[in-house]
């Protein structure tokens, strides 16, 4: 632990103590108690190729390098530690001691922040001890953010003047030049998917929730394609919207909050979501309508990634155990944005472990820096950006876990149909939700199924859909020469991605 700060006096801020600004949703009343809303800056989301690991005796065989796994010399790193830690002893003016994840798999956390906002972010965002657990903490990992300071590439061995590096034997992260709550998040989310494949746990970018008797579904997939909105159901209880861990025992979360995209929020689609925004909710890039304290959840003038952070508890209906039971349904969502996937279809198991391996969806606008509009993106892992080792290892983890315990496997394409970006339309979130809710009320279980001819995957192939003319994607394009030509273009992909992984 990186032992910085004199002015102890700030360790676990209280919340109350920020700075609030008052909320007013669009029914035109006040709400009952505060949330928070900041701008960002500059960066208003994760920069993957700003990403350093040490590269030391003990990562240098283990680390997958290369993609986004940016090697870091140890006298670059000592460089800019030494210069870091200079300027954090003046301005590391909060500090916060936290849990991430529970069980065995738990590690204790220690965060030191510039700002009161990334305190708050953390307080969302991770399990807080009790007092009585205070009293003895002792930290792991150690993170320090620190967005005004600037790195010298010339010097400290970065890209640029922003950075995220970490030192894994030292168990420090150093993150500056970015104000991005979501680099302290992924950047423990990293930490768990190298520590535990090592000791074949499986970490998984994912969210779950569970049924009343207690089946569980994991919802696969990148940002932005659905986990947190899917995952918040009002018939299910939610386990973690975002990181996931499977054991021997069973699923856990690795987080005590959720991150959700808020662009287009609205009461209708999303109303979990919606009433979560209240007292201590972080609101993020989002802008006010006019002469008012009303929150415009379309206006993207400061970033597509406008985000909202908030604790489980904030959702009514979310489950407080610490371990569940192993999945009965997973569910790998994409967004295609060639349009040529179904909206919903059954896999194999090597179908599924494939699909894992090269990770295909769309990269949204907003979630990455430069990405402006949907981008076919191929991510192993559905997480490349935050898996350390070579895809393999967790695909094979995920392998035994999945001839231990046979769920059922699903593809959903929460993209687009009808044509590819541009050209067709975006699924609905409406039309999504009633897909999900057949598979997990088990309505698929004795159904006919229909093999895709590009892709194997198996379509349901009876009328039990409330929108059921979407179900077989070449029938909602008018030029279906030009779909048969999409189709190969994707499926052609699938399989050049599956030789380089």
């Amino acid at each position: 632990m990186a032992q910085i700060l004199p002015n102890t006096q700030y360790h676990n801020l209280s919340i109350e103590q920020l700075s609030q600004h008052l909320l007013q949703n669009k029914e035109g009343h006040l709400t009952d108690t505060q949330a928070i809303l900041v701008t960002t800056g500059t960066f208003t989301g994760r920069s993957p190729d700003d990403k350093f690991f040490v590269k030391d005796q003990n990562t240098a065989p283990i680390i997958d390098w290369g993609g986004f796994n940016h090697p870091i010399s140890e006298n670059h790193y000592q460089t800019l530690k030494n210069d870091f830690l200079i300027y954090a002893k003046s301005n590391a003016n909060y500090s916060r001691n936290m849990f991430a994840a529970s069980n065995q798999n738990q590690i204790n956390l220690t965060l030191f922040s510039e700002t009161a906002y990334h305190n708050l972010f953390a307080a969302n965002m991770f399990i807080q001890p009790t007092n009585e657990q205070l009293q003895n903490f002792t930290s792991e990992y150690t993170i320090i953010h620190m967005p005004n300071f600037f790195a010298n590439p010339s010097i400290h061995g970065t890209k640029n003047k922003n950075f995220s590096v970490f030192n894994l034997t030292e168990k420090l992260v150093l993150v500056g030049g970015t104000a991005y709550t979501g680099e302290i998040k992924k950047g423990i989310f990293s930490i768990f998917n190298y520590i535990l494949p090592q000791k074949n746990i499986l970490s998984l970018h994912a969210a779950a929730n569970k049924s009343s008797n207690g089946e569980t579904a994991l919802f696969i997939g990148l940002s932005g394609t659905g986990k947190t909105t899917l995952s918040a159901d009002p018939n299910r209880n939610l386990i973690g919207d975002d990181e996931i861990i499977w054991d021997d025992n069973g699923i856990s979360n690795i987080e005590g909050g959720c991150y959700a995209k808020t662009i287009n929020l609205s009461t209708q689609n999303e109303p979990l979501i919606w009433n979560a925004i209240k007292k201590n909710a972080l609101i993020e890039n989002c802008k006010f309508y006019p002469n008012s304290n009303i929150i415009d959840y379309s206006d993207t003038s400061l970033s597509q990634n406008t985000r909202v952070s908030y604790k489980l508890n904030h959702i009514p209906n979310f489950d407080t155990n610490t371990i569940h039971n192993h999945p009965n349904h997973i569910i790998f969502l994409t967004a295609d944005a060639f349009g040529v996937l179904p909206p919903v279809s059954k896999l194999t198991q090597k179908q599924a472990i494939d699909l894992f391996l090269i990770g295909y969806t769309a990269k949204l606008a907003g979630t990455e820096m430069g990405v402006t509009e949907p981008k076919s993106t191929f991510s192993p892992c559905f997480g490349a950006p935050f898996m350390p080792l070579k895809p393999q290892i967790y695909a094979n983890i995920l392998a035994q876990k999945l001839n231990q315990h046979k769920p059922n496997l699903w593809l959903i394409n929460t993209g687009w149909t009808g044509g590819p970006y541009g050209t067709g339309q975006r699924i609905s979130i409406h039309t999504t939700r009633s897909f999900i809710s057949d598979i997990l009320n088990n309505k698929l279980e004795n159904i006919q199924f229909i093999k895709d001819d590009f892709f194997g995957f198996l379509i349901p192939n009876e009328n039990i859909f409330q929108d059921n003319g979407i179900i077989f994607p070449i029938n909602t394009w008018f030029d279906k020469s030009g779909y048969r030509l999409k189709a190969k273009e994707l499926r052609d992909l699938f399989i050049q991605k599956l030789t380089m992984v």
